[in-house]
């Protein structure tokens, strides 16, 4: 996005409200709904839902955490979360700024659930995986 969208986002001064605020909202509800949104997905008691945003120059960052006591894991409820919270963005922004994209929704980590614990690998300024 453009600086001018971020730093408006981040002075609170988008026309339409509480960008941050309302994106943290949209991604708690979609987390709790991801089975209903994605047909193969189960219905999974969710516990805690954290959104956290990171304000760079020309770009927001979104991120999510779910907790769950059942026994399957809680990674399309954190996916969905981002998602919906990115989109949320995006609608609140639009009319100062069409240029906008969402890239790059990834599953970072996984913990529990019949796989155990998954972490991403994270890749160097080379492209190599360290």
């Amino acid at each position: 996005m453009q600086a001018a969208t971020t730093a408006a986002v981040a002075a609170n001064t988008i026309n339409k409200g509480d960008v941050l605020a309302t994106a943290r909202v949209a991604g708690i509800q979609a987390a709790k709904q991801a089975s209903v949104l994605l047909p193969m997905a189960h219905p999974v008691m969710v516990g805690t839902v954290y959104l956290n945003f990171f304000i760079a120059d020309r770009y927001i960052e979104v991120e999510a955490s779910v907790d769950t006591v059942d026994r399957t894991g809680v990674e399309m409820e954190a996916l969905t979360a981002v998602s919906v919270a990115a989109l949320t963005i995006y609608d609140m922004c639009k009319s100062a700024d069409r240029t906008m994209t969402i890239a790059d929704i990834a599953l970072w980590e996984k913990s529990g659930g019949r796989s155990g614990t998954w972490r991403r690998e994270t890749q160097g300024e080379d492209g190599v995986e360290a």
